[in-house]
């Protein structure tokens, strides 16, 4: 049997209506050992409260943040923070790359990170960035999708029990679409 892939860039209006299912899939990679920000135990009423918080950011063009639908329910999502300084914005961070774990395996964190820098290309951003876990799975994704590891802080991120862990920092630099 095979689902319907439908991906969706969202307005201001279109992340709070989807603020709780993107809070599910927040817990979710809390959950699962992911060190986005927040600690285990995350609320899922904390967690929409702070997906809600990110419209402003959308409507003020420095979010972009997409999400996957996979037979209707979101299954992943991924942000690009767009640089509001004059000096800086031919650059962006890739943010909140988010897979369920039951739709793991599939493609759908490759696909989301192709979307992001496709689109980060054709909006003239030539820089990307991004943190994650070291030796995390997310870091192998970013490695084989030809980022460039430059380097990693020791103790630089809490994990979601609260044990201070390293970070990995990559790049990856883009040709701007004509």
């Amino acid at each position: 049997m095979t689902t319907e892939l439908a991906l969706e860039r969202l307005t201001p209006e279109r992340l709070v209506a989807f603020a709780d299912e993107l809070a599910g899939l927040l817990v979710d990679a809390v959950e699962g050992g992911a060190s986005v920000g927040f600690l285990a135990g995350l609320d899922p009423r904390e967690a929409a409260r702070w997906w809600r918080g990110r419209a402003p950011e959308v409507a003020a063009g420095r979010l972009e943040t997409w999400v996957v639908h996979d037979g209707g329910r979101l299954t992943g999502t991924v942000g690009l923070a767009l640089a509001d300084k004059p000096n800086a914005r031919h650059r962006a961070e890739l943010v909140k790359l988010l897979v369920h774990r039951d739709a793991r395996g599939r493609g759908l964190g490759r696909a989301l990170l192709a979307l992001a820098e496709r689109e980060a290309a054709r909006s003239g951003v030539t820089l990307l960035l991004l943190d994650t876990q070291t030796d995390s799975p997310a870091e192998s994704l970013y490695a084989s999708s030809g980022w460039t590891r430059l380097g990693v802080v020791p103790d630089h991120a809490a994990d979601p029990r609260g044990a201070l862990s390293p970070t990995t920092f990559f790049y990856k630099l883009l040709a701007a679409d004509a």
